[in-house]
């Protein structure tokens, strides 16, 4: 290795008088001097000799290799072609650490090309790894040089500058924002359990929540049934615990109950918020044998137009229908219906409203336009009625809101 150049210029960025100097011939072989990938947590850990944490705990996980290597292939071929891949932000911790602030996912796809990790595409498409390649090649790679800003300032300034980063056109989202803010040793134990890609358990979480565990959705969603909402405030309070218990507890706890209450695993019961389900509806006993056919039978059900609301339909008792969105009766049908109604109303000169009819105000022989009624069933569709003509009957709209599902 080359000596390492100290050549840079002093910046003010603007960000509370955090000191800031630009480095400029900082090489791709001294970054990777001594680069570290961790294969089971999925990240880059030194680098520079070991002076260089390449992934602190505020940054997010490495997700160039989750898009099939598109991003860490484009990284190395850029660097080939000449192409500037960015500037790239170290916060000084002290005279001899250094730790990544922006860029570790380009410097990552660096390191792991180089220790022959994945391979790129040549100009024929056969693959090359950095050990085959060419000479010229791996000295254009390794004596490359990056445009590298060493940042040094307070911990709240540091954290301040990271939030306003967008890391290579790919945004943090709002986990990984918090999780810089609150970064320490909670969120450290967090990580490890659900943003670990090679945990065991993300086959079974995954039936129930959303996302991947690289971009943090596994952990917002487990922090956000703990919290009741309240993720920010939660972090905040726990910052400095050395253990994850009840986080982990709470969520293994929501997980169990779900799968307890519902034995078959639906496609749609994934992303639900089952934290909230949870705490109104665990304190209920269910028989999963009679909840699964049920299940089974709306399922089955062609009236059913959101099968997602099936489950909080179930575990509330069977009652609002409106979490399935069932499917209304069509135009043809409410204007055929309509017509008989009305014909046969003119004849007995009564209101075509049957509601209407039997009434004892002025409304008992109104005759009222299509426009001023709705239809309904006339056997409630969650007491077995079909959606269909011979049980379709139109109501003015003062009786029909007003029957509801009795």
């Amino acid at each position: 290795m080359g000596k390492k150049s100290t050549k840079g210029y002093l910046l003010n960025t603007g960000k509370n008088d955090m000191k800031t100097i630009l480095k400029t011939s900082i090489t791709v072989q001294e970054i990777c001097d001594g680069f570290v990938y961790n294969e089971l947590e999925g990240k880059g850990l030194f680098g520079l000799s070991g002076k260089l944490t390449i992934q602190p705990e505020y940054q997010r996980n490495y997700i160039y290799a989750s898009d099939g290597g598109k991003r860490e292939m484009t990284v190395i071929e850029s660097v080939l072609k000449g192409y500037p891949i960015g500037l790239i932000y170290f916060n000084k911790v002290s005279a001899d650490n250094l730790e990544v602030l922006d860029g570790q996912q380009r410097i990552t796809s660096l390191g792991r090309f180089i220790t022959d990790k994945f391979a790129i595409k040549d100009e024929n498409g056969m693959e090359q790894y950095f050990g085959g390649m060419a000479k010229d090649k791996q000295t254009k790679i390794l004596e490359t040089k990056l445009l590298i800003y060493e940042c040094e300032g307070t911990e709240s300034q540091i954290k301040e500058w990271f939030k306003t980063i967008n890391i290579a056109g790919v945004p943090l989202n709002n986990q990984e924002l918090l999780n810089a803010v609150y970064s320490g040793p909670f969120v450290t134990k967090a990580k490890e359990e659900f943003s670990n890609s090679q945990n065991a358990n993300i086959q079974k979480w995954s039936a129930y929540v959303s996302g991947s565990a690289n971009r943090q959705e596994f952990l917002e969603c487990a922090l956000d049934w703990v919290s009741k909402g309240n993720i920010g405030d939660y972090m905040s309070k726990h910052r400095k615990d050395k253990n994850i218990d009840e986080l982990k507890k709470y969520f293994n706890t929501v997980i169990d109950w779900v799968s307890s209450v519902f034995t078959d695993v639906e496609s749609e019961m994934r992303g639900l918020e089952w934290g909230r389900l949870y705490e109104e509806y665990h304190k209920k006993s269910y028989n999963p044998a009679k909840i699964s056919a049920e299940v089974h039978k709306l399922y089955g059900d062609p009236y059913i137009k959101n099968r997602r609301g099936i489950f909080e339909y179930i575990l509330g008792g069977e009652k609002d229908t409106k979490l399935l969105d069932v499917r209304v009766f069509d135009e043809a049908t409410k204007r055929s219906v309509y017509a008989k109604q009305t014909k046969e109303a003119e004849a007995k000169e009564k209101s075509n409203c049957s509601l209407c009819a039997v009434g004892h105000d002025a409304n008992k022989e109104k005759i009222w336009s299509f426009g001023e009624m709705e239809a309904d069933h006339v056997s409630a569709w969650s007491k077995g009625g079909a959606t269909s003509a011979k049980n379709c009957e139109m109501l003015c709209k003062t009786h029909n809101r007003a029957k509801g599902n009795r």
